[in-house]
């Protein structure tokens, strides 16, 4: 079906700004620390992880961001930086403000202390004291500025102090400014012994520590003004893959220079003097408006460390334990999934199938090769001791480990280079494309032939984030899709031309243009009168080319809902352009990360489609990247999905939030179910 040509109207349309809406989606998770209804430690949990996130937004985003300013023809410029540099400094301001005013009271109504040198009592003082004595210090090595001590390198996201120093140094000179920089080694948050804690819990930050005793490290020098400092840095690993032999190794030593990328953000305590952040600012070349002086500790992800060493579990989540999978067998599972294709709601049932099912596979002498893709597995993974093992017992086994999932590289190499050494076959994908498919492939003797078994997820094969995102995951034996899939395996390995998928979508190749004409399918049974829907549910939407393709089929009369967790640049609700769009986002207890796509053009069986996928509409998923999509084609299956993959969240009266036409997100009042917490009640398991 040819795709109808989007109206000038549609194509001169601004979108949203990408950067405000990675900032927006931060704003909804800082809203999860103002809930009541959300456990005491949980609230601070949320508050670290929009530092977290902030800190990627500025390592990877902001930094592409600035390199664009600096490229003609990029459309980017510097109102885009101050633009995106303005929200996130708000963002911040609010982050600390909900930190001080609100979750620290709380935090000592329920007997849990961060004490400052100022709260301290004399007994707690002198524990310090020792402390810093016995365990800091020794670890310490301030360095005083002159011509022969330059200024020392500071790595990514590591703690620092700057000191001006009054008096005279030990040879009589006058250089007045020191740097100490804080080993990664220490603890950042630690408790203080019962004894001392008044029957509370008691801690200090490291942080604290070290202040109340920079005199030590200058001995004979005042101390005239101090700061606690962060420097964010540009942490994207590039390599010219046409230039390089050996990708690998080309990582690794890209990997070790990754600490001291380009500065991009600088973070200063409030109350640091102007002439100290200046300093900063000069030697580390940081626009002024990229510095951010915080109300509180300089890094408030370390404050997990806290949230580890409570003793309250009532001020947690309570524990959930997710059941075995709908209609799955917890033995025998190829006996299962040769009688039909199984679905696997993840964290609400257990990951642990997907374990059973290697396992299985692994263990069973009739299994003879296993292919996998390795995205993110984690520096420990069964999954990854279970191909170990594959490989051992003579199994012939592929592993497609993607080198460059960001932040995951080392630990990536580090499973490439064990499975190679027992014999495995490794490849690292497809030059300039990241290998995103999530795919395992399971061959098997079954009398005089071979079988296919094949599982499908729209997440990673990690077993701890398996707990912690809502994933769909699929096992089938169906002849048509494990054929597709194992030719996507041989392209991967061997390069040569893919035959034409049977039920399998690919990108870069036809995901793209295939979501693109089902999309005008649907737009031209509602310029026919007919029953027109289409619901999107995304982590992020951001290529241009989809979201315009959607605003078309929305202006067409097509009905359409999208459920997008993260950034979104589409505008809804524009009169006579996407007045028939709505976009919400469901922020809970899970991070929410399935892919699915639905299309319906008629009220018929055969008019409707829908896939799950690896893949986000995002430009680099649908042209820079190996991704996935695949059709559930069973009835019964497919309407699992809706029921509760996207029914429950289009209906979420807890934690679902409603973009506006500017970008900004009203909150669903809160009168009704939620989502997941119905979820996890339907499937967790009984006792």
């Amino acid at each position: 079906m040819p795709f109808s040509v989007v109206s000038p109207e549609v194509s001169s349309l601004k979108l949203l700004s990408r950067e405000q809406a990675i900032l927006e989606f931060n704003r909804r998770v800082l809203a999860q620390a103002q809930r009541e209804d959300v456990p005491l430690l949980e609230r601070l949990r949320y508050i670290c992880i929009v530092s977290s996130n902030l800190d990627e937004f500025f390592e990877v985003r902001f930094a592409d961001v600035l390199e664009a300013a600096r490229t003609r023809g990029t459309g980017i410029g510097p109102d885009d930086i101050a633009q995106a540099t303005q929200l996130a400094q708000a963002l911040v301001e609010d982050q600390y403000r909900i930190f001080n005013d609100e979750l620290a009271p709380a935090l000592q109504q329920a007997g849990i202390f961060i004490l400052n040198h100022a709260d301290r009592n004399d007994a707690q003082r002198e524990w310090v004291a020792r402390f810093f004595r016995r365990q800091v210090q020794p670890l310490l090595v301030p360095i005083g500025l002159d011509p022969s001590h330059p200024f020392p390198q500071v790595a990514n996201k590591s703690l620092n102090f700057i000191v001006r120093l009054g008096g005279k140094d030990a040879f009589g000179r006058d250089n007045d400014i020191a740097i100490v920089r804080i080993p990664r080694v220490l603890p950042r948050v630690i408790r203080m012994p019962a004894e001392l804690s008044g029957g509370q819990q008691a801690f200090v930050l490291l942080s604290s520590v070290i202040r109340a005793h920079l005199d030590e490290l200058f001995p004979g020098r005042d101390i005239v003004a101090f700061s606690q400092f962060r420097l964010t840095r540009d942490s994207d690993i590039e390599v010219d893959e046409d230039d390089v032999t050996d990708l690998r190794q080309a990582l690794r030593t890209k990997m070790s220079t990754r600490q001291f990328g380009r500065a991009v953000r600088l973070e200063v305590v409030r109350s640091c003097p102007a002439d100290l952040s200046d300093f900063l600012l000069e030697q580390f070349d940081v626009d002024p408006q990229a510095l951010f002086k915080v109300h509180g500790p300089v890094n408030l992800v370390r404050l997990t460390q806290l949230i580890d060493q409570v003793d309250a579990d009532a001020l947690r989540f309570p524990a959930y334990m997710p059941g075995w999978p709908e209609g799955l067998p917890e033995t025998g599972l190829f006996d299962r999934v040769r009688q039909g294709d199984c679905l696997l709601h993840h964290p609400f049932e257990s990951f642990e199938a997907v374990v059973q099912f290697l396992r299985e596979a692994v263990h069973d002498p009739d299994v003879l090769a296993i292919k996998q893709t390795i995205y993110r597995t984690g520096s420990e993974s069964v999954l990854m001791d279970l191909l170990l093992e594959a490989v051992r017992r003579g199994k012939e086994v592929l592993a497609v480990v993607e080198l460059k999932a960001r932040f995951d590289e080392e630990a990536n190499i580090n499973w490439a280079e064990r499975l190679e050494a027992l014999g495995a076959q490794v490849v690292y994908g497809i030059v300039g494309l990241k290998t995103h498919a999530k795919m395992m492939l399971i061959t098997r003797r079954e009398g005089t032939r071979l079988r296919r078994y094949a599982h499908l997820s729209t997440g990673n094969y990690n077993p701890r984030t398996a707990r912690l995102y809502t994933d769909v995951g699929y096992l089938t034996a169906d002849p048509e899709l494990t054929a597709d899939i194992d030719g996507v395996f041989q392209q991967l390995s061997s390069l040569t031309q893919l035959k034409a998928p049977r039920q399998l979508l690919l990108a870069p190749f036809n995901l793209q243009t295939h979501m693109l004409r089902l999309t005008e399918r649907v737009a031209q049974a509602a310029r026919e009168g007919a029953m027109a829907r289409i619901v999107i549910k995304v982590n992020s939407l951001t290529d241009e080319v989809l979201v315009r393709a959607l605003i078309a089929a929305g202006q067409a009369g097509a009905n359409i809902d999208l459920i997008v967790r993260g950034a979104c640049i589409l505008p809804p609700g524009l009169p006579g352009l996407t007045d028939h769009i709505r976009v919400r986002s469901v922020v809970g207890r899970l991070l929410e990360h399935p892919r699915i796509f639905y299309f319906c053009w008629g009220p018929g069986e055969h008019d409707e489609q829908l896939y799950l996928s690896s893949a986000d509409w995002m430009n680099r998923n649908m042209t820079r990247r190996i991704e996935a999509a695949w059709p559930v084609r069973d009835p019964a299956l497919r309407q699992r999905v809706i029921d509760e993959a996207l029914v429950p969240y289009l209906h979420d009266a807890r934690d679902a939030w409603v973009q506006q036409p500017d970008g900004r997100y009203e909150r669903v009042p809160p009168l009704g179910h939620s989502a997941q917490q119905a979820l996890m009640a339907r499937h967790g398991a009984r006792d």
